[in-house]
């Protein structure tokens, strides 16, 4: 929960990186509650209330639409990629595979062009233990 009330917090800032797991945490918390909305409009068999949840499930989309961006941006520069490589999820099927790899990848050690690591954890040859 602490993840996505980052992204929420931080809605609008795309520099830095984000860790693989507020990414993640980001996006399911969105899928479920999204869902669970959509799930309450076909289920509700009040007039106003079926027309109310498809009004907020989508308010709810657009709501975190920008917060959503922001951390898939930090997110690619968290693996050594710019804001650009957003664009490959337009290439049908092969472009989400891609881009979900991407977002699957583990950060890259040490700080790169983009910002610090922040899992804060510098790994080299000379102090890895491998464990």
């Amino acid at each position: 929960m602490n993840y996505y009330l980052y992204c929420l917090k931080n809605y609008a800032k795309f520099d830095g990186r984000a860790r693989r797991m507020e990414y993640l945490m980001f996006f399911l918390l969105n899928l479920i509650v999204a869902f669970l909305l959509i799930f309450l409009s076909d289920s509700i068999k009040f007039p106003l209330l079926a027309k109310l949840f498809p009004l907020l499930a989508t308010l709810y989309i657009w709501a975190v639409f920008v917060p959503f961006l922001a951390v898939s941006v930090r997110r690619l520069h968290d693996v050594g990629k710019s804001w650009p490589w957003l664009f490959i999820t337009l290439i049908p099927v092969f472009g989400m595979m891609w881009y979900w790899t991407l977002m699957l990848q583990d950060s890259q050690p040490g700080e790169n062009k983009f910002g610090i690591n922040p899992k804060g954890i510098e790994v080299n040859q000379e102090n890895w233990t491998g464990r």
